[in-house]
């Protein structure tokens, strides 16, 4: 069966891997980016296959046209994909206000709007799979990343609650939690205007590290990551609500998992025993 995809943050790597896969797949998708230029050579490649699509994730006008231009063009709309995101670097002392409201609009708000402008069509045709891009910071943290991380684990947070409530819709709701892929995320990432030099030693590394993803030996490939999407939204055996891509985040998240059980366990020896001191 042809499925109708509207795959967000196509202009490169991930979601522009993505397109690609789906498209050879024999999939039409609408796909979107800031600036449809960007999306020019993605679209030649796949006439009749790919419909360019501009959206700004924080304009709701924006994101109400795409959706209808996208279900109009595809004729629905059967795989939600929100992987358009932007990067801010920072501690959180140095992260403002207006920085930290600029990056949960892009990760949460956006998303979460797309979603509820999908769920009736996908109510209405009794069917649909709506995928969150997340990432490693959605189930753990690293210096520099509070902002990131925040709106990622609120994604995720979102995601929970939407998989309960779409599932008696036949709507499945998947969370992808990559690791490190060879993407210009680590270059096109911004970093707080503010700068603390006491923050440096834990966080300056860290940094240094995230602007030389891509080049970096372990690095995952896009197209592996779009292959994995497709076996995913192709599957017609239930899967886990979370899933990480790429061995790496394996490596992250059971680190993150085991640190997480054991201060569980710490915290329920403090809460049922003496009183502290």
């Amino acid at each position: 069966m042809t499925r109708r995809w509207l795959v967000t943050g196509c202009s490169s790597g991930l979601g522009q891997a993505l397109a690609a896969a789906a498209a050879r797949a024999g999939d039409e998708l609408a796909v979107t980016a800031r600036k449809t230029a960007d999306l020019e050579e993605l679209a030649a490649a796949w006439p009749g296959r790919i419909v360019p699509v501009p959206l700004e994730l924080r304009d709701p006008d924006s994101c109400s046209e795409a959706v209808r231009t996208a279900a109009e063009r595809l004729g629905g709309i059967d795989v939600l994909v929100n992987n358009a995101g932007v990067g801010l670097f920072g501690a959180v002392e140095e992260v403002s206000d207006a920085e930290l409201r600029d990056q949960l609009e892009t990760l949460v708000v956006g998303p979460w709007r797309l979603t509820r402008l999908v769920l009736p069509l996908m109510r209405a045709q009794g069917r649909g799979h709506i995928v969150n891009v997340s990432s490693i910071v959605g189930r753990t943290a690293l210096p520099g990343f509070a902002a990131y991380g925040a709106g990622k684990h609120a994604l995720e947070g979102m995601s929970q609650a939407l998989a309960i409530e779409a599932a008696p819709h036949n709507i499945r709701v998947t969370v992808l939690e990559p690791g490190m892929f060879a993407t210009r995320y680590g270059t096109s990432m911004s970093e707080s205007h503010r700068r603390i030099p006491a923050y440096d030693a834990t966080n300056r590394e860290m940094l240094e590290g995230a602007r030389g993803i891509a080049e970096n030996a372990g690095t995952g490939r896009p197209e592996d990551f779009a292959a994995r999407v497709l076996d995913i939204v192709g599957s017609d055996t239930a899967t886990p609500l979370r899933i990480p891509i790429g061995d790496d985040a394996y490596g992250y998240l059971d680190e993150a998992e085991q640190a997480y059980l054991a201060e569980f366990a710490a915290a329920r020896i403090i809460a049922q025993g003496p009183p502290l001191t």
